[in-house]
Order: C-alpha cells, then structure tokens, then sequence
C-alpha cells in the first residue's frame, strides 16, 4: 500500500468510507474494517449525517471495533460537519460546529478526530465563525487538522483569508467517469462542453496550495455505476483489457487510474463488501502507462483533442 502525506499526516492513499454500515452486524463491520487493515488501508472516512440518524455510523463503528488507544494511534479518523440533516440547509455557526463535533467524539468513542471537514459549502458561511470553532477545537486537542469537502478554490481561499490552521484536505466526487476537474483542462480552449471550467481549476489549485484531494465515489458517475457494461461498453472493455494485463479486477484498474495522477489523489472506497475493497487496494500502487490512463479517458467519453 502506497502512503501520502496529508498536512503532516503519513496515511495509505486509499480510505474507507464508513457511510453505509448502519445496518451491518458487528462481525460484517469487523470484517469490512479487518479486510481494509490487512490491505494495509489505516485512514477511515466518517461524517456526522451517514446513518438513519445523526453519527449512527460513527456509533457502529466504535462498537464493533472497540479500539484500544494503541489501535487509535494506528489509524486515521476523518468525520465531516456542516450538513443540517434532513432540513435542507448548512450551518457552519460557532455553535453547530462544535457541538456536531462533541457529538462525533462521544459517538467515536475517542479523544480527538485527526481531520474534520467542512461537508458541503454554506451559503452563509460567516468565516470568523468557522475560524473561532477551528481554534477552539485545535487548542483543545479536540480536532488535529482541518479541512473541507466539495469547495471551491474560491471557497477554500475565503476561508484561508480567516482561519489560522492549514486546510489540509478538500474531498470532492472523483471517478474516470466524472472528473470535470480532469477533462476541462485537457479540452482547454475548445468550442466543446468539456472546456467549460465548473470548478476555477480546482486540481491545479490544490496541487499548487498543497492540499490533498479526496475522491469519493471513486466507482461512481453522474449516472451509473462505472462497471455497468450495458452504459458503459467501452470503458468496461477497457477495464477488463488493463486488468488481464497487470492480472488484478477492474476495481484496481478504477482505483488507479486515479492515483496515477501526480496530485496525489486519496481514494476513498464507499464499499461495504471486503472482497471489492481488498480489489481496490491493489490499484494503489499500480502505475499505469500514459498511454492506458490516457485510453481508459477517453473510454470513458472525454474528449482528448
């Protein structure tokens, strides 16, 4: 398993996702958790919206696994904020922030969080706010580092312009299928759909700012699954193609394709089958040629002028 650096955080460049095994047993969540560990994946992705209700994720994992401090120390814990559940609204106040994270921690069953993100972009966001919460929560050893989830450079600098710590992270939807951050720049300057910028460059700005992306919903698109054959033909010949090659699953293939590229992409697995997650684990530090990658694009319909 390939490691990255994320602020001063050494962790594997694959996570999991915990966001569906609320209705998983404790022996299917031990052995989801136990096959990522022996893939050698340590960082672990909740949020304080996944589960039927606020941090029932976060519960289930602590009590399946009943981490000993020595095993906490081995793993990194990353949870979101921000989203109002089932309300329709964001809330990045002092108040909210913080309490959602007292909550994270009882629900964790531990100490500190290593990375709390900002979940979606509040509207109202009020940075003094978000800056006053960050504080308070770093210099209580409550919260290690911080990030945000679906921002915008803009957003993030905005941010920048008040909060004191580094943010280290920006989790966004990254799969071959759906990577508009990708597919804009190599269709640059083209009277094509795919030039138009929806993101101000946000790939460019996080390698430049040295924030590590996050790619979530790795095996997703806008539409479908990515190893859905009937929607989408070519990629999956492709897939299936490379993968007889390096003898590995079109998992791996998925899995790196993204981190083939040199920002340094976290993957962050949504799976709840370990069999799917130990497949994906081994496109970690499988480096593709320029020559795949670039096919494996353009399988997936992006233009490559």
């Amino acid at each position: 398993m390939k490691n990255i650096e994320i602020g001063p955080i050494e962790t594997s460049n694959i996570g999991l996702g915990l966001m569906r095994i609320a209705d998983k047993s404790d022996d299917e969540i031990r052995s989801l958790v136990g096959a990522a560990r022996e893939a050698g994946i340590n960082f672990f992705d909740h949020a304080d919206i996944y589960g039927s209700h606020l941090h029932e994720c976060e519960e289930r994992f602590a009590s399946a696994l009943q981490l000993s401090s020595s095993e906490r120390e081995e793993v990194t814990i990353q949870t979101k904020a921000g989203i109002v559940k089932n309300e329709g609204y964001y809330d990045f106040s002092y108040h909210y922030l913080v309490g959602e994270v007292e909550d994270s921690l009882r629900a964790l069953g531990t100490d500190y969080i290593d990375i709390l993100l900002l979940h979606r972009p509040d509207a109202l966001v009020e940075p003094e706010e978000v800056a006053r919460a960050f504080n308070d929560l770093a210099a209580s050893g409550k919260v290690r580092y911080f990030g945000a989830s679906n921002h915008t450079p803009c957003q993030i600098e905005l941010l920048k312009h008040t909060v004191d710590q580094p943010l280290v992270v920006n989790q966004v939807q990254l799969s071959i299928a759906h990577c508009p951050m990708i597919a804009q720049g190599v269709a640059s300057n083209m009277m094509h759909d795919q030039s138009t910028d929806r993101d101000g460059g946000l790939i460019e700005y996080a390698r430049l700012s040295g924030i590590t992306l996050q790619a979530w919903s790795p095996f997703q698109s806008g539409t479908g699954h990515l190893f859905d054959a009937e929607w989408l033909p070519g990629l999956n010949a492709v897939m299936d193609r490379v993968a007889a090659e390096y003898q590995v699953s079109p998992e791996a293939i998925a899995t790196a394709w993204i981190t083939r590229h040199p920002a340094n992409i976290q993957v962050i697995l949504g799976s709840t089958s370990p069999d799917r997650v130990r497949a994906a684990a081994a496109g970690s530090e499988l480096r593709l040629t320029r020559a795949q990658w670039y096919e494996l694009f353009r399988s997936a319909g992006h233009v490559v002028p």
